[in-house]
């Protein structure tokens, strides 16, 4: 359809993404052949979102430790949690 249309799904197995802060209007669609392959696009998508999260924080705190000297995960007690080190992987 065109723009404005209401989205059809195309197939009997399909997930659709919108909503992204960015991009309010960008809609994603994946097809897939079975309900295994949506499931796993769905797990890849959360991987990766939480990489991205992951990486972020990393980013953030290495900024703000050197803008005051310190550790800002300190106070909460995870700053030596590998999860939030910089090579670290899960």
């Amino acid at each position: 359809g065109g723009r404005g249309a209401p989205a059809t799904l195309p197939g009997p197995f399909s997930l659709s993404l919108a909503g992204f802060i960015e991009e309010p209007e960008r809609k994603y669609c994946f097809e897939c052949a079975t309900e295994e392959q949506c499931q796993e696009w769905v797990e890849a998508l959360k991987r990766a979102s939480y990489e991205f999260l992951r990486r972020s924080l990393i980013f953030y705190r290495n900024e703000i430790q050197k803008m005051t000297g310190k550790d800002p995960l300190e106070q909460y007690g995870i700053s030596e949690e590998a999860r939030f080190q910089l090579g670290a992987h899960r």
